[in-house]
């Protein structure tokens, strides 16, 4: 069964929030190149990806269906960018934390428009 928009970015939110805590309370490793980190973050960050491309896929068919979308396009082009890129920083802890809560809440703000557009179309709907 196809999940909804909405139910996707919720999953996509609270990843995003484990990802954030791993972020703040990880070491950063000592050795990038290390085979078994490697090995751990391409097995953990699977279905992150899937998920990231998922919910991306919902949102963009989202705005174009929808007239009065508050969100565009290119938005959920970057938004989607951004998660992968927080999705690696959150293993290698190769950014500065300002940096990382950057990307973080961006990508948070961009799914609430969501949200909130999708609210309003059901509102608008009824």
């Amino acid at each position: 069964m196809m999940k909804s928009l909405e139910e996707t970015i919720m999953e996509v939110k609270k990843n995003l929030d484990q990802l954030k805590d791993l972020f703040l309370q990880s070491e950063k490793p000592p050795d990038r190149k290390d085979r078994e980190l490697f090995e751990k973050v391409k097995r953990e960050s699977k279905p992150l990806f899937e998920l990231n491309e998922q919910w991306a896929d919902l949102a963009e068919q989202y705005t174009y269906k929808v007239e009065n979308s508050i969100v565009y396009p290119l938005q959920i082009k970057n938004t989607k960018e951004n998660f992968e890129l927080v999705i690696l920083h959150s293993y290698y802890i190769d950014v500065p934390k300002k940096r990382y809560m950057e990307l973080y809440n961006s990508i948070h703000y961009v799914l609430d428009q969501l949200l909130d557009s999708i609210e309003m179309n059901k509102k608008a709907g009824s």
